[in-house]
């Protein structure tokens, strides 16, 4: 089976939807299916081997110059190329990581609307190409790429997937006119995908509400990670007690909770890479800690990332959303520590397909996240179990292979079922 999976690059960050992307375009080659990984936007960056193909598709610099004004709309073709190259893209991601969701209001209305908008030419070369693949089904990495979904059906006449990772909460954030707008444009596409898949049971809850499709009706693949490079040992007791943190490092994230929910004399290690627009969070996250208690990484290749866990009793990232993967949870499972997490989005549906490996509490709650993880320090018996069985889950479930798998039963009932 062929299939062309786009993916979204993220503006030279790692983020979690390029590494599961890339993570299940690798698990599902290993399973023999030719896949194709075609980045949109910007090239992807991730901390394992990229299987991504160099060209881009509709190149941020491309893109944005085609909203902004009609004279680039009628370029030729070797000057789209020039813009769309990934070495251009790569460098103008060093800046445009300072843009702000809110300033990026029209370019997302002019990105779902897909060939009915401005960046036509854009989709019709992006058709073109995928016409020459000849792929049996094609692959969105999120709903905000619906857009694209009717022109590719009627254009290839094959089955649209399309996942749905976390973008709700970027579209829910943009200003108004165009977070109204964007969404009810979605709502109009969603009809031409005809799978959503969704990376827990509550995602889709989350953007059926939006997009008005049947939550009931979209596939849940629980995420997977592969466990190459994270050693087998099982962890060490730290002293002073430390909690992890690993993720992006933003408000919505939840560091300053953690720091407030620090118990006395642990230590803190936070890695996560820090957009320019939140450096005033963080230097309040500094002032609100004591600087031997806390240390700070703040762009980790893997290699890194395995051993800042390694390093930790446990791992915490309280997010006040509903986050809808929570690689960073199965990543301290691999690496033998527990996690404490909030009650909301993934992360009971993460601890009860597991059953266990950490501990749950009430989102924002500071006393209940200090609780839990005093509870930790003071059980480490316990923690170490809860950390062991984290670790098994991992090896028995929560891998790329059964990611991969489940992905491809997906497909296969399109298919089967004369989807086109």
């Amino acid at each position: 089976m062929r299939i062309v999976y786009l993916t979204a690059g993220a503006g030279g960050t790692i983020c979690g939807n390029c590494l599961r992307d890339n993570t299940l375009a690798t698990a599902l080659r290993r399973l023999g299916e030719d896949v194709i990984l075609l980045p949109v936007y910007t090239p992807i960056r991730t901390d394992e081997l990229d299987v991504s193909e160099r060209e881009v598709y509709l190149g941020g610099v491309n893109i944005y110059l085609q909203q902004k004004s009609a004279l680039f709309r009628a370029l030729p073709r070797f000057l789209d190329r020039a813009l769309d190259n990934p070495s251009l893209l790569r460098w103008v991601s060093k800046f445009a990581v300072k843009t702000l969701p809110e300033d990026l209001g029209a370019l997302t209305v002019a990105t779902v609307l897909g060939e009915q908008g401005p960046l036509r030419k854009e989709v019709r070369r992006l058709t073109d190409h995928l016409k020459e693949l000849r792929p049996d089904v094609v692959h969105l990495t999120n709903s905000m790429l619906a857009g694209l979904a009717p022109a590719i059906r009627r254009e290839l006449s094959v089955p649209v997937v399309c996942a749905l990772q976390g973008e709700d909460y970027y579209l829910e954030h943009l200003p108004e006119p165009y977070s109204s707008e964007a969404f009810e444009i979605l709502r109009g596409m969603a009809p031409s995908v005809d799978r959503f898949v969704a990376p827990c049971r509550d995602h889709a809850r989350a953007l059926a509400k939006h997009l008005r499709f049947d939550p009931e009706a979209a596939a849940v693949v629980l995420p997977g990670i592969s466990l190459e490079d994270f050693p087998a040992r099982e962890p060490r007791r730290k002293e002073p007690f430390t909690v992890g943190y690993l993720a992006r490092i933003a408000p919505e994230k939840g560091l300053d909770l953690l720091v407030k929910a620090l118990p006395p004399d642990a230590h803190l290690r936070a890695a996560g890479w820090v957009s320019p627009e939140h450096e005033p969070f963080v230097e309040s996250v500094l002032q609100a800690v004591d600087p031997a208690r806390f240390s700070h990484f703040r762009d980790v290749d893997r290699r890194e990332k395995i051993d800042h866990l390694g390093a930790a009793d446990v791992l915490s990232v309280p997010t006040l959303y509903g986050a809808s993967k929570g690689l960073y949870v199965l990543e301290a499972w691999a690496a033998g520590i527990p996690a404490v997490q909030p009650r909301i989005g993934v992360f009971p549906e993460l601890f009860e397909a597991a059953g266990g490996g950490g501990l749950l509490f009430e989102p924002g709650d500071a006393e209940g996240l200090r609780t839990a993880l005093e509870r930790l320090r003071d059980k480490p018996e316990e923690a170490a179990a809860m950390g062991r069985h984290g670790r098994d889950a991992v090896e028995r479930f929560f891998n790329a292979e059964r990611m991969a798998q489940e992905t491809v039963a997906v497909y296969q009932d399109l298919l089967g079922r004369g989807v086109s």
